[in-house]
């Protein structure tokens, strides 16, 4: 019992030390939960892709995956071109601050694009392949007969983790109710998404 939780807990925090970096998806889970648009909905689909990828990455999966470079390079051009196109998006909302400011003032078809650019941002990734399925999957491996025990301490960590991100982001929307914040908000983002994006192409 105590060797399986001492395993859980080093899942725990591998998987946390991977999620919590700063990136595209976290930064589009922070600008929902803020919004208070369709959280739920962007929190699931994170925690369940990441659920899914993990298990792929302790199955052995990441061995194939990294074995095949044509397979990364297709998923590096498709990221980086949607990361530059949400980003130019970005970039123009942060010169109309004035738009979709509160939940409800959101247009109609929001939550669609929101989870239509999370599943993007999500599977369209290459370093999520790399880091959920390959390092962390080869991290399981060497657990042994305790790499799903493992496994299972890294999901909860992203459960944890996109949950507090997304349900919690929601403590900021007092300081971002004025335009001028979120101008700030979006062209932080904006510069993530392009950089992120030119980044994965040029390496493609």
């Amino acid at each position: 019992m105590t060797n399986a939780l001492t395993t859980a807990a080093a899942g725990f925090g591998t998987g946390l030390s991977l999620i919590v970096a700063i990136g595209a998806q976290n930064a589009l889970v922070l600008r929902q939960g803020v919004r208070r648009e369709a959280v739920l909905a962007v929190v699931v689909i994170c925690a369940l892709s990441d659920a899914v990828l993990i298990a792929l990455g302790v199955a052995g999966v990441g061995a194939v995956v990294v074995a095949w470079p044509p397979a990364l390079t297709v998923v590096s051009l498709l990221g980086g071109v949607f990361l530059i196109a949400y980003g130019v998006l970005a970039a123009r909302r942060a010169f109309r601050p004035s738009a979709a400011l509160h939940p409800q003032d959101a247009p109609s078809g929001a939550k669609r694009g929101a989870v239509l650019a999370c599943l993007a941002m999500t599977w369209l990734n290459p370093h999520v392949y790399l880091d959920t399925v390959f390092l962390l999957g080869s991290v399981a491996a060497d657990r042994g007969p305790l790499r799903w025990t493992f496994g299972l301490g890294a999901i909860l960590a992203s459960v944890c983790w996109f949950a507090a991100l997304g349900f919690g982001a929601r403590l900021l929307s007092g300081v971002l109710a004025r335009p001028s914040s979120w101008r700030v908000l979006d062209g932080l983002v904006a510069a993530m998404m392009i950089g992120l994006g030119t980044r994965l192409a040029l390496t493609a």
